[in-house]
């Protein structure tokens, strides 16, 4: 058959993607992708250093994002997005801003950041209150939370998971068991809308499902930074039913209206969570402002008034352990 009156394939917008070295979820990334624009993705060089804070500073420096940005300069794209929530988050607000000035002169386009991007989202949803679930450690999942406060949001609960490596491999009844505990209602109230943490964390096919459960709005790393990529290219991400990308999804308009999602019931077309079985929680919880009592090697439960659960310490050194980033 001939097919030479195609004329080739058609045009393509192009997103330029800066990646951790250890990301995993470019799948992810480009199921949020309309048809029309590219993703052009490149990492960050490994470094050998221990999985901390540190590390997240490294990863995130301006060097390293410039020398990124400019692997992607010769196949145009028209947005750069730094595609790290913790790398992001961790010179706060202020160094936040710096790096996408250095990426956006380093690429001379637009340049948006995954906890930039999760801003944006929580005052395109007038979120002033936020659930946070994250893989991090302690230290990690704190600066998270300086993090947010410092634009004005108040952490209402958070849970942790306490990971150190392969985060992509956490699964979706894990995550779904975090976010029921972080969103529990605690003595700080409700929360107005529930972030999923880290780039590195899958998440795309439990946010619907999540929303109609705890009938708030749920947005993860990866959705956040697509939906404000994509924004700058005047389109918009797509994907299955969710408030930050589907306007009448909002405002109690349709969340938890829908059937046939099947939290954790395996029910209904569509259902991408597991029928029943317990859930191993595989961190903590607790309420915004405090710490536990001792956090080396404790992979325990609290709820969101900081009531302790089971707990198990296996004696190594907390900041060795329990650090995550992404």
């Amino acid at each position: 058959m001939d097919v030479s009156f195609l004329g080739g394939p058609g045009p393509q917008r192009g997103v330029g993607v800066v990646a951790p070295f250890d990301f995993a979820l470019d799948r992810e990334l480009w199921r949020w992708t309309p048809d029309d624009v590219s993703l052009h993705v490149t990492r960050t060089p490994y470094v050998p250093v221990e999985v901390s804070l540190d590390l997240a500073r490294v990863i995130s420096e301006h060097e390293t994002l410039r020398d990124a940005v400019s692997t992607l300069t010769e196949v145009t794209p028209e947005v750069v997005a730094y595609a790290c929530t913790s790398g992001s988050f961790v010179g706060g607000v202020m160094g936040e801003h710096a790096m996408c000035e250095a990426m956006s002169r380093a690429g001379s386009v637009p340049a948006v950041t995954t906890s930039g991007a999760l801003l944006e989202a929580l005052v395109e949803l007038d979120v002033r209150r936020l659930a946070l679930v994250t893989p991090y450690t302690v230290s990690v999942t704190r600066a998270l939370e300086e993090y947010v406060a410092q634009a004005g949001v108040t952490v209402t609960g958070c849970a942790y998971m306490s990971l150190t490596r392969q985060i992509w491999k956490v699964t979706y009844r894990e995550v779904v068991d975090m976010a029921r505990r972080a969103a529990a209602r605690g003595r700080l109230g409700a929360a107005d809308a529930l972030f999923l943490s880290c780039t590195n964390l899958p998440t795309y096919d439990v946010i619907p499902q999540l929303e109609a459960e705890l009938r708030i709005p749920v947005i993860s790393a990866n959705q956040v930074t697509m939906w404000a990529a994509l924004r700058r290219l005047g389109t918009r991400a797509v994907g299955p039913y969710q408030a930050l990308i589907d306007t009448s999804a909002r405002s109690g308009t349709g969340i938890g209206t829908g059937t046939g999602t099947g939290i954790g019931t395996g029910t209904g077309a569509g259902s991408a969570l597991p029928a029943a079985g317990p859930v191993v929680p595989t961190g903590s919880v607790l309420p915004e402002g405090q710490e536990p009592p001792d956090v080396r090697g404790v992979h325990g439960v609290s709820d969101a008034q900081g009531v302790p659960g089971a707990q198990g310490v296996s004696g190594v050194p907390d900041e060795k352990q329990q650090e995550g980033w992404t």
